[in-house]
């Protein structure tokens, strides 16, 4: 039996971590570097870093501060925002990072993944999904900021088929809600990929945390506030997992 990981997320603007409820009121979370060596000595799982407002302003990951995080660090580190090109990869990985993610630029440009796959092997490309449920669970892309008409399932399907090692499914209807993952379309994930799923977007309570891994049989539960604020302590979270019967690293 896999077990199942517990990621916390450094959402970065402007070089501090920042948190905020369905996409929009950010407020400071903390010194992204201090938070990491924090999570190391919790028991995390692995770290994501995601550059937010990268794509929108037009510019590249802030590679500095990655590498810095990287060195404070000895868990598998993910990093994302206004990725590319494969140059832009070659950067980040030589500062530190583990895996990379992306998310508009795969979508504005699907052989993107092939690229990316290939040249640095799927398990280290990460493609995340911003989806929102309307009439159907579609795509969003520049931070959420802006809809297409994507299907979240066929697009969850062709990345799989173009090479991603994993999927990073955020529910912005659930994100910063602390109201619960949104199960029905992590399960549907789940259930049709045989790449892992990465549930992110409303964990608020520990049985948020069993319920993703229950019900929806997502890989790995990833959240900000809950982490960043001490609501739920890591360790504490993982003994609770471990009751419950889900197999976790402690």
């Amino acid at each position: 039996m896999l077990t199942k990981r517990i990621i916390p997320c450094l959402d970065i603007k402007n070089g501090e971590t920042v948190k905020g409820i369905n996409f929009v009121d950010l407020r400071s979370a903390g010194d992204p570097v201090e938070l990491a060596k924090q999570y190391v000595v919790q028991g995390a799982d692995e770290l994501v870093f995601l550059d937010i407002t990268a794509t929108v302003e037009a510019r590249k990951t802030l590679v500095d501060l990655v590498r810095n995080v990287a060195a404070a660090i000895n868990i598998p580190f993910t990093v994302g925002g206004g990725i590319s090109t494969i140059q832009d990869v070659d950067v980040l990985l030589n500062a530190g990072a583990d895996k990379i993610s992306v998310n508009s630029s795969a979508v504005k440009n699907p052989n993107l993944i092939d690229e990316l796959s290939k040249q640095f092997g799927s398990q280290c490309i990460v493609v995340a999904i911003d989806t929102k449920l309307e009439d159907d669970w579609k795509v969003y892309v520049k931070g959420g900021r802006e809809a297409t008409p994507l299907s979240t399932k066929n697009w969850a399907k062709e990345i799989q088929e173009r090479g991603a090692g994993e999927i990073l499914l955020t529910s912005m209807n659930n994100d910063g809600t602390k109201n619960g993952f949104a199960l029905d379309i992590t399960h549907w994930c789940s259930a049709h990929l045989h790449i892992p799923v990465i549930a992110s977007g409303g964990a608020g309570t520990k049985q948020h945390f069993a319920d993703v891994f229950n019900i929806a049989n997502a890989d790995a539960a990833l959240a900000a506030s809950v982490f960043h604020f001490g609501e739920i302590p890591i360790p504490d979270l993982k003994s609770y997992l471990k009751k419950e019967g889900i197999s976790v690293r402690l």
